[in-house]
């Protein structure tokens, strides 16, 4: 990364030369002395933010870039409480007396009642600056824009915004929610964490939003191309008298919000008694928001892989029927069983693909074992898994080893699958429960994929084969495996936003599956 240091404070993010302020959402551990380092929680002032994904930043005398991902900014810009810190770190470390100590925590709470009055009083300031900013961005943004129909298009407003809309509307009922269960006089007293609770559902809003935010920032790149545009969204900013940040900085706010929640929710836990009425709720919030930013996580995973899903089938010969996508989203398992099924008894090889709902069978090519075709699947909605002993097998008549059973709920169809070893047979008795756990977890989450969705990543994976020009097909595999790493520009923050701590990077399940099948290995 090769970024200039700003020459002079004149690059600030307010035009009246007001000073901005971000809170940490993560560590930034840096070597670089031209990056800033700081840990989650620390309060930046924000020196230069022209640069998208890099800005220039202060803490104390320390000064440097840092990721813009890694904080989110202070909307109401009150002052950092960089006094009430220093004084409380020398408490903690005995350097303080505890009269001194009184002067800054006020007077008469004990110092874990007064930090959990800071942090009530954190959740509720920047609760009430979120839906301002949310407010802006409806009524400063989205309202000029359908007003200038001869520039937006509304599908095209739907992808820069999402459901942002949704949202404001949300998030005001929910602080109507807080601010009834806070009590003004005594903080410390406020039982919050049944708002949490109660909202915990309403909260999946945010996933759709998540999904949409790449998509969004494709969309506005595009348009900021355009000086028309360029000088119409900073018009709207003017007149809506907000901060001098890009309009794609205003639309990450909402994917780090939902990461703050369970931050917020966890110091609130550490410093509420036990004894406090309001702990049990507070701890079963903080384990809701930590599942609600899990399932923000594997939707995103989902949608990811729908593309992958899609390319996967284009490289399958004579495709028959419908496409995997109008059933299924994410691929559970593969490999290679034999298979015998009524009424034929002879065994056949088959590379089979375990999806949810469904499962997919296909041959190799004698030549080309990297080359597959085609040639069944089974609707795992309507069957029934069974697990079949060594020896005699009497729907076949014939000795097995290593072998389950697929049977169709209404008993038409009766698969066998045998196995080579007993630990692959395990392994697809797994495979097939956690399929039915999963299509379970979707139905009561609600999960599924949109038509256009499922249009969008076939039409992609057909624009390799345009039509008039012969197909050429590639190893599936090999096609699939190098796109197993994908590498990340360096110029770029290396971290998901996602997440609720700066996180190493998990390989997908869907990977993790198709690498390690020996049989497409040369």
């Amino acid at each position: 990364m090769v970024l200039r240091r700003p020459h002079a404070v004149g690059g600030r993010l307010i035009s009246d030369g007001s000073v901005v302020y971000a809170e940490a959402l993560w560590d930034h551990v840096t070597m670089d002395d031209q990056e800033l380092g700081f840990k989650a929680g620390d309060v930046i002032e924000v020196v230069d933010a022209t640069n998208k994904e890099w800005w220039w930043g202060r803490i104390m005398d320390s000064e440097g870039w840092f990721p813009a991902s890694f904080v989110r900014l202070r909307v109401n810009q009150d002052e950092p409480m960089e006094e009430y810190l220093a004084h409380l770190e020398g408490a903690q470390a005995g350097e303080q007396s505890r009269a001194g100590l009184g002067l800054v925590l006020g007077p008469g709470l004990p110092c874990k009642e007064q930090m959990r009055t800071n942090v009530i009083n954190e959740i509720m300031s920047t609760e009430r600056d979120y839906i301002k900013h949310l407010k802006d961005i409806c009524e400063g943004y989205i309202k000029q824009c359908r007003k200038r129909t001869d520039m937006f298009a509304e599908e095209q407003l739907r992808t820069i915004f999402g459901n942002i809309e949704d949202i404001y509307r949300f998030q005001r009922k929910f602080l109507k929610d807080l601010e009834k269960k806070f009590n003004k006089e005594q903080p410390h007293l406020s039982e919050i964490g049944c708002c949490f609770l109660e909202h915990q559902t309403d909260f999946q809003i945010y996933s759709e939003y998540c999904n949409n935010h790449p998509n969004a920032c494709v969309q506005l790149s595009k348009l900021m191309k355009v000086n028309k545009y360029v000088f119409f969204f900073e018009a709207c900013r003017l007149l809506q008298k907000m901060i001098d940040i890009s309009l794609d900085g205003f639309l990450l706010t909402p994917v780090q919000k939902i990461c703050k929640y369970p931050l917020q929710l966890a110091e609130l836990l550490k410093y509420t008694n036990p004894q406090h009425r309001d702990y049990k709720d507070v701890e079963a919030a903080l384990n809701a928001m930590k599942n609600v930013a899990r399932l923000i996580n594997e939707r995103k995973r989902r949608l990811e892989n729908i593309d992958k899903i899609a390319q996967w089938q284009s490289s399958i010969e004579d495709w028959e029927g419908e496409d995997v996508l109008s059933r299924s989203s994410d691929l559970i398992f593969s490999g290679e069983l034999s298979k015998l099924s009524q009424p034929q008894a002879k065994s056949q090889q088959r590379m089979f693909f375990l999806f949810d709902h469904q499962m997919v069978y296909c041959k190799k090519d004698l030549l080309r074992r990297d080359m597959l075709y085609y040639k069944g699947r089974m609707d795992m909605d309507h069957m029934e898994v069974i697990d079949v002993e060594d020896g005699k097998e009497k729907d076949f008549n014939i000795s097995v080893k290593n072998a389950l059973k697929l049977r169709s709920l209404a008993g038409d169809q009766v698969h066998l699958l045998c196995a080579k070893k007993p630990e692959q047979k395990q392994r697809w008795l797994g495979a097939f429960a956690d399929e039915r756990i999963q299509v379970q977890h979707d139905r009561d989450t609600g999960f599924s994929l949109t038509e256009v969705q499922k249009k969008q990543a076939m039409f992609n994976a057909c624009k390799s084969h345009p039509a008039g020009k012969p197909k050429v097909t590639r190893p599936y595999y090999d096609f699939l495996l190098r796109q197993k790493h994908p590498s990340l520009p360096t110029a770029l923050p290396q971290q998901q936003v996602f997440m609720l701590a700066e996180p190493k990077r998990k390989t997908s399940t869907f990977w993790h599956n198709i690498g390690r099948l020996t049989p497409f290995k040369k």
